[in-house]
């Protein structure tokens, strides 16, 4: 090779390198926005999100029996607020909670506030939900996030498939340019809210999470993590690619329902019919062609697998008292659920409401 060959060799390599950190640095961005970091209001009033019940239109069949069936099985899938207590310890609090800003899951009861109130310590999954916490936490997952061996969502899906995942994305503000380096999950993780929610997110509106970060500071209570972001990231990125793939197909062929599967879900929490969110989502998959073995491996390693971990990672506040732990509905039901773990460590919970 000579001299100016290997000068040219050397400047594609420089151009790819920042080609590649601009890439990164975009995704980032945009994912931290869509997200649920404001990008500033426009002065008129956030939208309501309301849908239809989807459960509620499946009356009569056997989808929503099997849903209901497999509902009434769930263990401590009843109640939202559980006192927790150990020895001689202040009392401390388990609270399930639903991402997502709607007016609806945040109307706490007097209850609740009180339990928040004398807590010394709010824990949530993650402490830091800041745009900032959310680069670093993307940056360092980059390579679980994007394709680096060659390959590409568009050739993975349809030509019609990855025209709608396009489609979804630049309605959500998201550069196309972006979505053939995204790998499956990610692209799945950005069709989980619907534009309704994300324009409520953009006007300022704090998922339930943040609202109760918010409420913990003005109360000049510490706010803690069970776990990283990144954390949650590797997570999904765990899931075998063929499911992925799966789960995202399945997402593409109910998107036109997003606004009514989030009704469906707040309705299912608002009730304390925890059991039947995850069934739900099951029925749904393979009432699109999926079937639901495509979420055994996604609901080992998001729920399962981190609650064992959330579990080990609650002990120390809990052995001081007086914590309020906040994490998402989903990871308190069922024998492998936060409820049923922390009482085979020991302690003693009860279902508050």
């Amino acid at each position: 090779m000579t001299r100016a060959e290997a000068g040219h060799a050397l400047l594609r390599f420089h151009d790819r390198r920042r080609h590649r950190v601009h890439f990164i640095a975009l995704l980032a961005l945009s994912l931290a926005l869509l997200l649920g970091h404001p990008a500033g209001a426009s002065g008129q009033a956030p939208p309501a999100c309301r849908g239809t019940n989807m459960l509620d239109e499946m009356q009569g069949t056997e989808p929503h029996a099997r849903i209901l069936a497999a509902a009434a099985a769930a263990e401590n899938a009843g109640a939202l607020l559980w006192r927790i207590e150990h020895g001689d310890k202040p009392a401390s609090y388990l609270f399930g909670t639903v991402h997502l800003t709607d007016d609806r899951v945040s109307d706490h009861s007097s209850t609740l506030k009180a339990a928040l109130a004398g807590s010394r310590r709010l824990v949530l999954e993650i402490d830091d939900l800041s745009p900032g916490s959310f680069m670093k936490a993307f940056v360092r997952a980059r390579d679980l996030m994007m394709f680096r061996d060659g390959r590409r969502l568009d050739q993975l899906l349809s030509e019609a498939e990855f025209s709608k995942v396009i489609a979804i994305l630049q309605r959500s503000g998201m550069p196309a340019e972006l979505a053939s380096g995204f790998r499956p999950w990610v692209a799945s993780m950005m069709l989980a809210l619907s534009e309704c929610e994300q324009l409520r997110m953009r006007h300022g509106l704090l998922p339930l999470d943040a609202q109760l970060a918010r409420d913990a500071q003005s109360l000049g209570i510490a706010v803690a993590g069970l776990e990283t972001l990144e954390l949650q990231l590797r997570a999904m990125a765990s899931v075998p690619e063929a499911d992925q793939l799966d789960i995202l197909r399945a997402g593409l062929r109910t998107y036109e329902r997003i606004d009514d599967i989030l009704e469906t879900t707040v309705q299912l929490y608002l009730a304390r019919q925890l059991g039947a969110i995850w069934p739900l989502q099951l029925v749904l998959a393979e009432q699109a062609g999926v079937a639901a073995t495509a979420f055994t491996a996604l609901e080992q390693s998001l729920l399962s697998t981190r609650n064992l971990g959330m579990r080990e990672n609650a002990v120390p506040h809990l052995a001081e008292g007086g914590a309020f732990i906040a994490v998402g509905a989903l990871h308190l039901p069922g024998r492998q659920g936060l409820v049923t773990l922390l009482r085979e460590a020991g302690y003693t919970l009860t279902a508050v409401e």
